[in-house]
């Protein structure tokens, strides 16, 4: 574990602000902001308290069924962050399989982020209510990339650039057709 150092984002704002900078820097607008402190918990929580940050970003010539999240987390253990690619995808039956939606976006992600980072994948379907056919489902694609501690360590600059990389990142997967297909069609 690296010991911080004097440019080290110890607190939530500046890890926020870092965030935020390596975003814009990008092209990516902030849509929303919403903080948290919670100070209530129980079991072996009980005690502990926690500051936490989602931002949201979208981009005018992308559809509005693509956004950047992110979440950051201030705890007694320290700061933790993550950013994501969200896609709201089409109906489950337009897709298909989600093994081989998740294998195909498995193959584009480890082809097409940066190596060395944790990048988890996750897929939800979203049924309106229990009377809704399964295959109508909404399907939510999240690629995930984890921010180091080191970056942290390293400073808000070190944070900044990495963010912009991952974003860059990001916009070169939405460009591969595993995740092309889940895209609304272009319109002229």
């Amino acid at each position: 574990m690296n010991s911080p150092t004097s440019d080290s984002i110890l607190t939530l704002e500046p890890l926020l602000e870092a965030v935020q900078d390596g975003l814009a820097s990008s092209g990516w607008e902030l849509s929303g902001l919403q903080k948290t402190t919670s100070r209530e918990f129980e079991g072996r929580w009980a005690g502990e308290s926690t500051r936490s940050a989602y931002l949201f970003f979208h981009r005018s010539d992308l559809p509005d069924s693509v956004s950047v999240e992110s979440f950051l987390d201030e705890t007694s253990r320290g700061l933790k962050g993550n950013l994501s690619l969200v896609v709201d995808g089409p109906r489950l039956h337009e897709v298909g399989a989600l093994q081989s939606v998740l294998q195909r976006l498995a193959t584009a992600t480890s082809e097409t982020l940066p190596p060395g980072y944790r990048t988890p994948i996750s897929a939800r379907v979203v049924l309106d209510d229990p009377d809704t056919p399964p295959g109508d489902g909404e399907v939510q694609v999240r690629i995930r990339l984890l921010l180091p501690r080191a970056a942290m360590d390293a400073g808000a600059s070190a944070v900044s650039a990495l963010v912009s990389g991952a974003v860059s990142a990001f916009e070169r997967l939405l460009e591969r057709p595993e995740v092309a297909e889940l895209l609304p069609p272009v319109m002229d």
